[in-house]
This record gives structure tokens, sequence and C-alpha cells, in this order.
């Protein structure tokens, strides 16, 4: 007997809720590029820091293509066929949409259908733990002006702490398409981004914690950067901070921005500068949510028997020199025969680096 569908679809929807660990976001992208009579839109999406879909119309019978799971399992069109279609036929409304919108805007400011000009669309849904509709927007922007933005922030538990949050630079939209924008944000949008986290799982609900390191970089006799390293972690939301005896440090560390590593995982380091000496005072906080507890890193300095040996070999093999140095004076300066000036250094050099070598006797 084969599964009902309700079971397959239960079965499914456990599997999912073991990994959710939300909230998850799916943001779309839309740029239309004007000028010289001809145009171009691209479009792509993101699940989280993953990008799932690109759109070019520049491209022999552009259709959205899709792009995750390439290395694993295709996701390709037989795969879903309708979900894709309807993926392509949303991006070229918001095509058309977007060259009207363009158009007006051009004429309501006067301008010349010669230049060169974009308009700009940013959709984006979030959802929480339980997978339900946590926020939306939607930004649009002319040549990098806002003319449009809708925020929807539905976390709140109340009915009366809901708000909607709208701004118009200019009425390109009626409240009709508003109230379909808040329709596409809380319906259609959470239902696309179930449908990737859901064939995507094993790479888009994944965690990889990062792998961590300090460096220690002197600048002068009076100061030296300690640098803490995370590397190849996903997703990309990671905390580092720098700490004196306990004491947060977040406001005199160096931090720079979270950067992709080109394999789909991400890269960030935090700065630290400090006395010479004091290095043991400072630790570094890791928090990531691949990470079962939150690291506590310090500066290493290099094993202090390494440091010795090598001392002793440098001083040992200066002895040697010396040694060698003023016994061949010595001996120049008696003339005595090559064979006998020889043998002798031979054996004062022996004596001198305390090796038991004997030289023969004449």
């Amino acid at each position: 007997m084969e599964p009902r569908p309700l079971l397959l679809l239960l079965s499914g929807a456990l599997a999912l809720t073991q990994t959710w660990a939300g909230p998850h976001t799916l943001r779309l992208f839309g740029t239309l590029l004007s000028g010289l009579g001809e145009s171009q839109y691209i479009g792509v999406g993101y699940v989280d820091d993953t990008e799932v879909l690109q759109f070019d119309t520049n491209t022999p019978n552009p259709r959205v293509q899709p792009r995750v799971l390439r290395t694993e399992r295709p996701w390709v069109e037989q795969d879903d066929p309708e979900f894709w279609e309807e993926q392509t036929q949303l991006i070229k409304h918001y095509e058309q949409a977007s060259r009207a919108n363009l158009n007006n805007l051009r004429d309501y400011h006067n301008q010349s259908e010669d230049g060169f000009h974009t308009f700009q669309v940013t959709i984006g849904c979030v959802v929480g733990s339980d997978r339900r509709f946590l926020s939306g927007y939607s930004q649009n922007a002319y040549d990098g002006t806002e003319t449009f933005t809708l925020n929807l922030d539905l976390s709140s538990t109340t009915e009366g702490n809901k708000t909607t949050q709208i701004t118009i630079g200019r009425d390109l939209l009626h409240q009709d398409d508003v109230e379909c924008w808040r329709a596409f944000l809380e319906d259609t949008c959470v239902r696309w981004l179930h449908l990737f986290l859901q064939k995507g799982k094993e790479k888009l609900l994944r965690g990889d914690p990062p792998k961590t390191h300090v460096t220690h970089h002197p600048i002068s006799d009076h100061e030296v950067t300690l640098r803490c390293w995370a590397l190849g972690f996903y997703p990309a939301d990671i905390t580092l901070t720098w700490q004196r005896d306990g004491e947060d440090l977040t406001q005199d560390m160096e931090l720079v921005e979270t950067r992709p590593a080109g394999d789909g995982t991400f890269q960030k380091w935090a700065a630290m500068d400090v006395p010479p000496g004091e290095e043991q005072r400072y630790t570094c906080q890791v928090q990531h949510q691949a990470l079962p507890e939150p690291l506590t890193l310090r500066w290493d300095p290099p094993p202090q028997t390494t440091v010795t040996t090598v001392g002793i070999a440098a001083t040992l093999s200066l002895l040697v020199a010396a040694t060698a140095g003023a016994v061949l004076w010595r001996r120049k300066s008696s003339g005595r025969d090559k064979k006998s000036y020889s043998q002798a250094t031979y054996s004062d050099i022996a004596q001198g680096s305390d090796v038991s070598f004997m030289a023969p006797k004449g």
C-alpha cells in the first residue's frame, strides 16, 4: 500500500521542523537599467545568505534560473515546473512594472530618454521559528533615490501593536497597490520561503561552526595588535567581542564587515591594540548559532622551550666561531708548520665546543 499524501506531507514538515531554527528571510532584488533606447532587467533572490535564483533579460529565452543545490542535487524545472514558471512570470511582471515606473519618473523630472536611469525594487519577508510571517518590506528607488517604502512588522503578539509604516516620495502606488504588496509579503513570499527551505534544507538549514584563532602583530615598542579570526562559518550572523579582564571593549576594537569566503561560507575578524606584555589580559568571545556554546580565545605565545633551545644553539655557535678564530690567529702567529697547525686547531675547536673529538697524533 502506497503512503498517503497527507502522511508524506506530515513527514516532510516534521523533518523541516527538526532543523528549522529560524528566523529565515527571503529577499528579492530587481534592477532595471535604461539608456540610449536599450534596457536590461536583472533579478536575484536570496534565502538568508545563499543565492537561490537569478534572472536576466539579456539572455536567450529569459527565465528564472535556480541557483541552489547545484553541487548536491540539481533543483531544475522538472522538479517543480509550476513553481519556476510562477517565479518567471512574477519577475517579468516586476520588469514591466519597473519599466512603467521608470518612464513615469523620468517624465515627472522632465528628463531625456537618452539618459541613463535605474529603477530598483527590493522585497523581503521574514518568518520566525514557528514558520509564521514575522515581518516584511518593499522598497522602490529611482536613480538611487527612494520613492516608496512599505514596512510590515507583525512580530507583536497583540493585534493593537501590529504596525504598518508607509512613506511615499511620490504617489506612484494607490491604496489598492499597497494592499496587493501586503498580500504578497504575508502570503506568497512566505509560501516561497517555505518551499525553498524544504527543497534545499541540506544547504539552507545547515550550520557550519567558525574556525577560530588569534594572531599577534607587533606595531611598535609600545603597542601590539591582537586579531581574532573566524573563518568558514555559515550562516553569516556572528558576534566577535574583545574583553579585558572580562570587561567588554566593543567601542575600542576594530571590526570588519562579514565577508563571503567564495565557497558558500563567511569570514570575519576583530582587532585590538594592547600594550606589550599584557596580552594575556585580553580574550576574544565568539558567538555563532552552529557553536554549542560561545568560545573564549586568548593569544598563546610561542613555547619558551623553543626560544631557549634556539638561544643556546646560537650561543654555542658563536663560542665555537670565536674559539676557532682565536686559535687560528695564535697558530698563524707562532709560525708552526701547516700539519701541526691544522691538528692543533681541530683539537682546540673540539674542546671549546665540549665535543670529545681527539686530533690524530703526529
